[in-house]
């Protein structure tokens, strides 16, 4: 048989792993799940929601209601307000996670700057997994919270400093 018939073949009875065998992976890596174990991960992985971007495709904007959060699983993505880049983002990021505690509107835009795979994780999904496993979904809330709180923190820093670039 030659190489490329038996990879044919291979590929064709070979088990390919779930999409979200790889999302539970990059999930697991930040620190949304700290302390959270894997096979909990692997059950949140299962409800969340795959979607494709090409280059310049906006995946939300500012100012649109926001539903969860997304995280990078392929490309770039880029955080954009007004004419400013925020943030430059790639896989194994994740963005938009107010709308994980908050219904609100979205603060800045999200654009992919070349082709992307992204995976959401919407607010309802969270919900309905916090009711199923309470004690895990404490855990994540707090784990979110000192995500955000971390963000503040970076905002403020940037904001002093900009004051300071500014005043001096």
């Amino acid at each position: 048989m030659s190489e490329s018939t038996s990879s044919v073949w291979g590929s064709l009875f070979r088990a390919r792993e779930p999409w979200f065998e790889e999302v539970t992976q990059l999930w697991a890596k930040t620190p949304f799940f700290t302390d959270i174990p894997l096979r909990e991960i692997r059950k949140l992985a299962r409800s969340m929601h795959p979607r494709h971007f090409n280059a310049g495709d906006y995946i939300f904007k500012y100012g649109d209601q926001g539903a969860g959060a997304a995280m990078i699983q392929s490309g770039h993505v880029e955080i954009r307000f007004e004419d400013t880049t925020l943030a430059t983002l790639q896989r194994g990021d994740f963005f938009g996670e107010i709308a994980l505690v908050l219904d609100e509107r979205r603060t800045a835009d999200a654009i992919a700057t070349e082709p992307c795979d992204l995976i959401f994780f919407l607010r309802p999904d969270l919900e309905e997994w916090i009711a199923r496993s309470p004690q895990q979904g404490a855990r994540l809330s707090n784990n979110l919270a000192h995500v955000l709180a971390k963000r503040l923190l970076h905002a403020n820093h940037m904001l002093a400093e900009e004051r300071k670039r500014h005043v001096g």
